[in-house]
């Protein structure tokens, strides 16, 4: 009787289906995290040129996460995949200073949609197994997170070529849609 209750306890709570966006300027490391939270190989990455979608299990959730294309040519389609988003993950290259602006003003945007309005937000400062990557809290403040009051948010220092800091990050990730999903 005992384990024939735990079967349909089983039965009744399926893992949840979440959606993630994985979004961010070209070159970011989308597509290396994405491989890496799918522990595929990583050695021979092309930039994505419409979307790649791959399906992870993580904490009793199956996630479906959404790596889409951050050429400038491809940024206005990011609106297409907006709708039944869990969470937003944003990518940023820790690395490249130059494009600090463009990827605050990108990000900016994306928090001002309102298919996205209170989604959780997480921000992986990617390539930080660089010596020319930003650490966090100047990346933080560079983005002006700090005025961010209408989600819940995150920033995690990561490199998608060592994995380091990339599970770390999904744990928020999975406390965070347990928190927006109950």
């Amino acid at each position: 009787m005992g384990l024939l209750s735990i079967l349909r306890r089983l039965k009744q709570s399926p893992e949840q289906e979440v959606r993630l966006l994985l979004l961010g300027l070209d070159n970011a490391g989308k597509t290396t995290l994405l491989k890496q939270m799918a522990a595929e190989d990583i050695s021979h990455i092309t930039p994505t040129q419409g979307f790649n979608i791959k399906s992870v299990q993580s904490s009793g959730f199956k996630l479906n996460v959404w790596d889409i294309g951050g050429q400038r040519k491809i940024r206005p389609y990011w609106r297409n995949y907006f709708e039944n988003t869990d969470v937003l993950i944003y990518v940023i290259d820790s690395s490249d200073k130059k494009r600090f602006d463009e990827t605050s003003l990108e990000l900016a945007e994306l928090l001002e949609e309102e298919k996205l309005a209170a989604v959780p937000l997480l921000i992986f400062a990617n390539k930080q197994d660089l010596m020319t990557a930003s650490p966090v809290c100047e990346l933080a403040e560079s983005l002006n997170l700090h005025t961010i009051r209408d989600r819940m948010w995150q920033v995690q220092a990561c490199s998608a070529v060592t994995a380091e800091g990339l599970q770390d990050g999904m744990n928020w990730v999975c406390r965070n849609i347990k928190f927006r999903k109950n």
